[in-house]
């Protein structure tokens, strides 16, 4: 080696070559330990690519969600019946002056609280007030309420034999779908007048109101004819009847739902 490097400096002062400058070697620089925040690769990549797409939409914060122990561990005042009418009153008195939803808050009529017996047996529960409900401040006296009331009659009660209220107090705008922010801003009240009317049995009509009362994510259609738990309340889910009356043949099924429901409760709706 020592002999190959001498011949070859001769070779260069035979070229006229009489000094030089060493150069220094390249020094590659050391990989950082971590990657800077602002140029970190996002995580999401998308299927089969090799390279880390940009970033996906941050997903809408959730509010905390009903779970099994919550329904669980309700558990009702049992007050004496000559007491449940004012501590509803009081309840109402508190919904009324509510602002926890603004935009709600904002733009309502009134404040749609609940109507009914405060010792009924049986409570229903809905989704939120339309426009009707805003105007005149009770639940389900649109079309939706009127059909409600013609299955109240086939099952051989009266309106006023049973607690109606809904997972809202207040009316959405445009009669959109409660948020989940929203029901869980007025559970306290939802809560509230179960726990003073103490009912034996709950129908949840629709989609909502079954999803926001019970923490359940199953279609509707698939928590149909069985009961479930809220405290010690029996719950029966069914379609809610504006979708009736969108699906009319759907109203078979509600009434196969009502048919379980209150023969369970002692009274037979076929016999005549």
């Amino acid at each position: 080696m020592r002999q190959t490097v001498i011949q070859h400096l001769e070779s260069l002062q035979r070229s006229g070559v009489s000094s030089w400058k060493p150069i220094a070697p390249a020094v590659m620089p050391e990989a950082p330990t971590e990657i800077p925040a602002a140029t970190a690769a996002p995580a999401v990549v998308a299927a089969g690519a090799l390279f880390p797409t940009e970033p996906a939409p941050a997903m809408p914060k959730r509010a905390p969600q009903p779970s099994a122990t919550r329904c669980q561990e309700f558990r009702p005042l049992e007050l004496p019946a000559a007491e449940r009418p004012g501590k509803l009153a009081e309840l109402q008195a508190r919904v009324a002056a509510c602002t926890r939803c603004q935009e709600l808050a904002a733009t309502r009529t009134q404040t749609v609280f609940g109507v009914g017996n405060p010792n009924a047996r049986l409570l229903f529960i809905g989704e939120a007030p339309g426009a009707d409900e805003d105007r005149l401040g009770e639940p389900f006296v649109g079309k939706a309420g009127q059909l409600l009331n013609d299955i109240i009659k086939a099952c051989r009660i009266k309106r006023e034999d049973v607690y109606i209220c809904n997972i809202l107090r207040c009316r959405p705008p445009g009669n959109r779908l409660p948020s989940l922010d929203e029901a869980e801003h007025c559970r306290e009240f939802l809560d509230g007048q179960i726990a003073v009317v103490n009912p034996e049995y709950i129908v949840c009509w629709g989609s909502c109101a079954a999803r926001n009362l019970l923490g359940s994510e199953e279609a509707i259609g698939k928590m149909r004819g069985k009961f479930y738990s809220y405290g010690p309340a029996k719950v029966l889910c069914t379609f809610h009847p504006s979708y009736l009356l969108r699906n009319p043949a759907a109203k078979k099924d509600v009434w196969d739902d009502m048919k379980f429901l209150f023969r369970d409760m002692g009274v037979d709706l076929t016999a005549k």
